[in-house]
């Protein structure tokens, strides 16, 4: 498995964890329809919330949050309606992004976008 890969499966299981410890409920990772994934799907106070995670090893090709783009945000959007569609109970429903920098001998940093549209 490639590096890359491997980051990615890291820092979703980590994202989980984080979230876990805020009191959300996590319903399904890795949630995919079509070619749309969804990373986390998750619940806390009667809010659905639609979760990109986005993990980077170093700084040299910016910040994870920064390569967020706006296709991907509508993935995530598009998914999120299917998703609704086949569980139509949600009323509330937030788009977040959590990114994860783990650059080596430094703690891990979580920065946390909510209700992020484009």
């Amino acid at each position: 498995m490639a590096t890359h890969n491997r980051t990615g499966q890291l820092g979703e299981q980590m994202a989980a964890a984080y979230f876990t410890t805020a009191g959300y409920h996590i319903i399904e990772k890795n949630w995919r329809h079509s070619h749309w994934e969804v990373d986390i799907i998750a619940s806390k106070d009667n809010i659905l919330y639609f979760i990109e995670v986005k993990t980077r090893r170093t700084k040299n090709f910016g910040l994870p949050e920064e390569n967020v783009s706006p296709k991907k945000i509508q993935y995530l959007i598009n998914a999120s309606a299917e998703y609704l569609h086949l569980n139509p109970q949600w009323e509330r429903i937030q788009f977040n992004i959590l990114a994860i920098t783990m650059l080596k001998n430094e703690p891990v940093e979580y920065f946390l976008i909510e209700d992020v549209y484009l």
